[in-house]
């Protein structure tokens, strides 16, 4: 059974409601970033490694951005779902972010976004396709779920803020505390260039 979550982002029209899974314990990342490479339609989603985001405020950045850039036409990949993994890089490579961020085939935890960009993908139809889809263990959406799979000295390196350490007794949460307003800020300036 998927735990898909469908959200209404504010500052977002209403008839682009973002529906995001988070899964444990992925068993098929190569067939799934097989059907991306291949440009499989019914695979239009942005498949995003979960080591690397540290909350759901992190991810909703990136969804934000990619759906500014789509409404502007300002896309620079093939589509939103993969504007919204580009839009997690710190540069504007675009294969780098790919590689750093997306779906590789050693992925174990999965995020997945897609955006309901037709009226044909409903809840229902995102929840299906992915239930037979994705070989893994649905889990919550929460900060708590997304930090438990977080890799924080990756994130450090990905976003090169390795010199900024925690110095409290919950690592943790006190690193996200640090971390999210400054990664957040990066994905929001490269935006506005």
């Amino acid at each position: 059974m998927s735990l898909l979550e469908t959200i209404h982002l504010p500052h977002v029209p209403e008839n682009l409601p973002v529906h995001v899974a988070l899964y444990k314990d992925l068993k098929n990342a190569s067939f799934l970033r097989e059907q991306l490479i291949s440009g499989n339609a019914e695979f239009q989603y942005a498949f995003v490694d979960a080591s690397t985001i540290i909350s759901r405020r992190h991810i909703f950045a990136a969804v934000f951005r990619a759906v500014n850039d789509y409404l502007n036409n300002r896309l620079r990949s093939h589509n939103v779902h993969s504007e919204i993994v580009v839009s997690l890089g710190p540069s504007n490579n675009i294969a780098e972010a790919f590689r750093r961020f997306g779906i590789t085939d050693d992925t174990k935890n999965l995020l997945v976004v897609k955006l309901s960009v037709t009226p044909e993908v409903t809840h229902e139809s995102v929840a299906k396709h992915l239930e037979s889809s994705v070989k893994a263990t649905s889990v919550p959406f929460t900060d708590e779920t997304i930090s438990s799979m977080s890799d924080l000295a990756k994130i450090r390196k990905l976003y090169k803020l390795n010199q900024l350490a925690s110095k409290s007794s919950d690592g943790q949460t006190d690193a996200v505390k640090a971390l999210e307003p400054l990664i957040i800020g990066a994905i929001a300036i490269r935006g506005a260039t």
